[in-house]
């Protein structure tokens, strides 16, 4: 799979913040949040942040104009001064844009983009475009953790979007956290507690593999199916395929019927390999395992595809960036995971 990369970013760049989906980075109760990760943006990062059109308009309107969120986002790429475009947050509904996406101006235009959760529509668009973007933090949530950024966060967004050379091994996160703090500033010097993180877990597999990296958010995947979002075969072949589930923890039972639509359709004979984050909260963590492997290696009879678990990305803190394309390779052997090329140019 051949994805345009875009350029690395540096200090002094401009970068836009955007609202994709739900749009409470500008509601009056949660804009302290958000003025909070855009001064993190700026200060730890070098970068000088601007707001589109729309971004903080609030969540009732951003609902009721989704031709107004994509009319950012295609202003956004527009713009050549804009460098970077960082989601404020997910959502449930991003998907509500596709009638007003321009393909070509994102395919004539590459730039830095980065999100996940519900932000999967918009890698989905840009993957469309030929376009390689970035699973990783958002500003509400990430970028304006209480307190201070996780360094674990920071450093994989240096690595990722600052730097052009081969990102090399990722080391999981020797803490995590999905402790829910309510989004009150009455909570903005409260840290969230952390746990000791067990690190990967290799559910199957033997040797080395390697593929290119598409995937997201499993629940959000769904809501593309059948539409022109919904990737060929040719770049699920030969993948490392990366899941992660959301907050709304879904119910194992939804992960095996996603899972068997995905060996329905015959992506997983064709992958290279699975990897799965760190369910919220650790809820269903052995659950989901128990399907995963119900689904692959009982019902499908892979069972020598590799498939590792318990990855800090997504809806768990804290979290790597994950770049569309890049050729990510899982060592069975020492239950190791590396991404071997570079993010950006």
């Amino acid at each position: 799979m051949k994805l345009i990369k875009p350029l690395a970013l540096k200090k002094g760049d401009k970068v836009a913040t955007i609202s994709l989906s739900w749009g409470g980075a500008g509601d009056s109760d949660i804009l302290w949040r958000y003025e909070q990760g855009k001064k993190r943006l700026e200060e730890e990062f070098g970068l000088k942040v601007i707001e589109m059109e729309n971004t903080l308009k609030g969540s009732e309107y951003l609902y009721n104009h989704p031709e107004k969120r994509a009319e950012d986002l295609m202003n956004a790429f527009k713009d050549k001064s804009i460098k970077g475009i960082f989601s404020c947050i997910g959502g449930d509904e991003s998907i509500r844009m596709l009638l007003y996406i321009d393909f070509d101006v994102i395919k004539n235009n590459p730039k830095v983009f980065i999100g996940y959760s519900d932000t999967t529509i918009s890698h989905m668009i840009c993957l469309k475009a030929g376009l390689a973007t970035f699973y990783g933090p958002s500003i509400l949530a990430e970028f304006a953790e209480n307190v201070k950024m996780f360094d674990y966060t920071k450093e994989w967004i240096y690595k990722v979007l600052f730097n052009n050379s081969s990102i090399g091994k990722i080391n999981p996160s020797p803490i995590w956290t999905s402790e829910y703090l309510p989004w009150v500033y009455s909570n903005k010097y409260k840290q969230r507690n952390t746990y000791k993180n067990e690190g990967y877990e290799l559910l199957q597999g033997e040797g080395i593999v390697k593929g290119h990296l598409i995937g997201g958010c499993i629940d959000v995947l769904e809501m593309i199916k059948c539409t022109k979002l919904w990737p060929t075969k040719k770049l699920w072949n030969d993948a490392i395929i990366f899941f992660e589930t959301s907050e709304d923890m879904p119910k194992p039972k939804y992960l095996e019927y996603w899972l068997r639509n995905y060996g329905s359709q015959g992506i997983f004979q064709n992958a290279k390999g699975i990897i799965f984050g760190k369910p919220y909260d650790n809820k269903y963590y052995d659950e989901y395992k128990k399907v995963i492997l119900k689904v692959i290696n009982e019902e499908l009879k892979l069972k020598d595809l590799p498939i590792m678990y318990n990855m800090n990305f997504g809806h768990t803190a804290p979290i790597i960036t994950i770049p569309y394309g890049a050729i990510g390779e899982i060592d069975c052997n020492k239950v190791e995971f590396s991404i071997l090329d570079s993010g950006v140019i």
